[in-house]
């Protein structure tokens, strides 16, 4: 990425698999620190509540770390599924899950993310001063048609227990998946093709594993929009 300063240590403020496994498919080397303070939004609207969620995990991680030595960047996220504007976070139990999915069949509902990134430079040219940037991306899922027992049957497989929504679109959910409008990675938990564009529209420089050299354009060869 455009800059030429000291890469930046980048810090994944979730423990999210999801997040981890996508950030890596872009070639981003990472650290990853867990948030562990209590979520609570203040807002009302989907895209401020998410937007919300991600900069208390940020914060929080940022703070933490700010007198680290070097340039660092933090990445907070934060997903949600909405049906008829109302919340649907983690299922408590599998009952909650089977809820859930009892309300999502058949129907079309929102998944939004919102993303915080928090930076600090050293004060060398290319590496920026203190910064943040917040976003929020929503997707539109449509579900086909599920059975009771197809539910049931759908959450004794474990996988929705920690999915907001209680359902993983790239799991065995896909079965009953119709259509979806935007960006499929938001619904796995991260629109990293539109956060990369945010960072790199910041020239900040970021660490990749293959440390691919930059192109004319400013745009590491390869990643080129």
């Amino acid at each position: 990425m455009s800059g030429g300063g000291r890469p930046f240590k980048v810090v994944l403020a979730s423990a999210s698999p999801r997040r981890r496994e996508l950030l890596s498919r872009i070639g981003l080397t990472f650290e990853v620190e867990k948030s562990e303070g209590e979520e609570r939004p203040r807002s009302s609207l989907p895209d401020e509540i998410v937007r919300e969620l991600s900069a208390q995990k940020a914060e929080e991680v940022f703070g933490k770390r700010e007198k680290e030595e070097g340039p660092l960047l933090v990445i907070g996220a934060d997903t949600l599924v909405f049906l008829d504007g109302r919340p649907l976070g983690k299922p408590k139990d599998p009952e909650d899950a089977c809820s859930m999915l009892s309300r999502l069949q058949g129907r079309k509902h929102q998944v939004w993310t919102g993303v915080t990134a928090l930076w600090k430079g050293d004060g060398r040219e290319g590496c920026g001063e203190t910064g943040r940037l917040s976003f929020a991306e929503c997707t539109e899922v449509e579900f086909y048609p599920m059975a009771e027992a197809e539910i049931s049957a759908y959450v004794r497989t474990g996988e929705p227990a920690d999915k907001a929504g209680a359902y993983a679109i790239q799991g065995r959910c896909a079965a009953y998946i119709k259509g979806i409008a935007g960006d499929y990675n938001n619904v796995v938990g991260l629109p990293v093709s539109r956060l990369y564009q945010e960072l790199r529209e910041r020239k900040l420089p970021l660490p990749f594993a293959d440390a691919v050299p930059e192109g004319d354009d400013g745009a590491p060869e390869g990643r080129r929009a």
